[in-house]
Order: structure tokens, then sequence, then C-alpha cells
């Protein structure tokens, strides 16, 4: 389920695209008919000098104290380096928006709950 600064931060992508794409005569037209939605609560990244590699899946250990956790692959996203910069980019601003909403988002604490 999409947030409102997720939202806000999908709307200012779009537009800086479509800025983009006006300066060079170009309108982008999204088709989302072929889209798929998939949850994933691990991350991994991979990269060569061509390509950067996004792997995620699911982590469905539920015991903290176990030697070995299977995390279940579900998709693998291959993207340039350039493209993998600009997602970059995108993400630290809906991030950094979220954080302004909600307060600062801690990765070290258990959970990752947000500080306010």
């Amino acid at each position: 389920m999409a947030t409102k600064g997720a939202d806000t931060a999908d709307t200012r992508a779009d537009v800086r695209t479509d800025a983009r794409a006006a300066l060079e005569g170009t309108r982008i037209k999204w088709d989302d008919s072929s889209m798929k939605s998939s949850y994933a609560n691990v991350c991994n990244v991979t990269s060569t000098r061509e390509e950067v590699v996004l792997l995620f899946g699911m982590n469905q250990a539920w015991n903290r104290g176990q030697k070995e956790v299977t995390i279940h692959l579900t998709d693998r996203i291959v993207v340039s380096p350039f493209a993998a910069k600009r997602l970059s980019m995108l993400l630290q601003g809906v991030v950094n928006e979220y954080e302004k909403r909600f307060g600062t988002l801690n990765i070290d604490l258990p959970g990752g709950e947000p500080k306010k």
C-alpha cells in the first residue's frame, strides 16, 4: 500500500522524467498492464562493471538464534550502473521525505522503528 510520502516522491520522479522528456521532445506513457507486485524483507546487491543486480526475497526465520537461515529469493532486477545511481538518488529522496514526516529511521534497532 502506497503512502502519501511515496506518492509525492513518485510524482516528483514522474515530473522530472516528464520534464526531461519534454526537453527531448518525447512523451512518456506508463504501461502497467504487465506489472506485478512482490513483497520482500531482504535485499542483496551485487555488481560487475557493466551491471548491478538486486536480489529480493523473504526471510521466514522466526527464531533469532538459528545457526543457518534460508532466504527464499523471489525476484532479480538487473540494471546498468547509471540506472542504479538514479535509483539510489530516488530512494534517498523517498527516505529523506519519510524521515521528515515520521522521524529518523534507526536501522541499528531491532525492527528499525522510527526514532521520534
